[in-house]
């Protein structure tokens, strides 16, 4: 092999090869591990109005491990979207010493169910957490909104229709419930119940509303005592009844 020059060649520039990768990996770890790119500053986008500053640092605490290069951007945002408040997160890199944290809080559109700790947000979405202190008052103005798992976005939408269809008689629901036969209920500013029933080839609930608005300002609004709960299940008119109606007959 001595006396075979060629080899010795490229023997040699496999040898420099090997020792200069070696050498830019050990530089590498070392730069990774030096403390002077460390992240620095954590920018969040804007202020945030349900998420508690306690519950973000909780949050951060220990995912900012490393250096600017090494720290896991992913696992910041995993923890961050595990916060109750939090629908989604996004983060990024900002040379030299920067964190970019921009965040989607959850905007609650109604109350969801019985529990008092779960919610529908704006797209539909159940979601579960505790309301800051600081939004009490907003959190009685929210509906509530009740019914079979995977129907919160139905409601909402159910919810938004009818408060369009009762602002022409200053009314409002405060709760929309779906029973489990699919049988709708409606609870207005009022304290008047709506029977709404089931939706059926011949008589959709809207259509059963609407004959209920065209008929509230002479028929209802002046009745006295005031109605408590109206039952529209009828294909042609509708009963009112000035206390709790005692037959539950859901979805005639």
């Amino acid at each position: 092999m001595w006396h075979q020059p060629k080899l010795l060649n490229a023997l040699a520039d496999m040898l420099f090869v090997a020792g200069g990768a070696m050498l830019l990996a050990l530089l590498a770890i070392l730069f990774l591990r030096m403390p002077l790119a460390s992240v620095r500053i954590v920018q969040l986008s804007a202020p945030l109005r349900h998420v508690a500053p306690m519950e973000l640092e909780e949050a951060l605490a220990g995912r900012l491990r490393g250096n600017f290069f090494s720290l896991s951007v992913e696992g910041v945002r995993e923890a961050l979207e595990r916060l109750p408040w939090v629908r989604r997160a996004s983060v990024r890199r900002v040379w030299p010493d920067q964190l970019a944290i921009d965040l989607e809080e959850q905007r609650p559109a109604a109350r969801w169910g019985d529990s008092g700790s779960e919610w529908v947000n704006v797209y539909g979405e159940v979601f579960a957490a505790t309301w800051l202190a600081a939004e009490e008052n907003g959190n009685f103005a929210l509906p509530r909104l009740k019914g079979p798992p995977g129907t919160a976005a139905q409601l909402l939408q159910r919810y938004g229709e009818s408060s369009e269809m009762l602002a022409g008689i200053s009314l409002r629901p405060v709760a929309v419930t779906l029973s489990a036969r699919q049988a709708l209920e409606m609870d207005l500013t009022n304290n008047m119940k709506l029977k709404l029933g089931r939706e059926q080839n011949r008589s959709s609930a809207n259509e059963r509303l609407r004959r209920f608005i065209e008929m509230y300002p002479t028929v209802v609004a002046n009745r006295i005592p005031p109605p408590r709960v109206v039952d529209l299940r009828y294909p042609n008119g509708f009963a009112v009844y000035p206390g709790r109606l005692r037959n539950p007959a859901d979805g005639r």
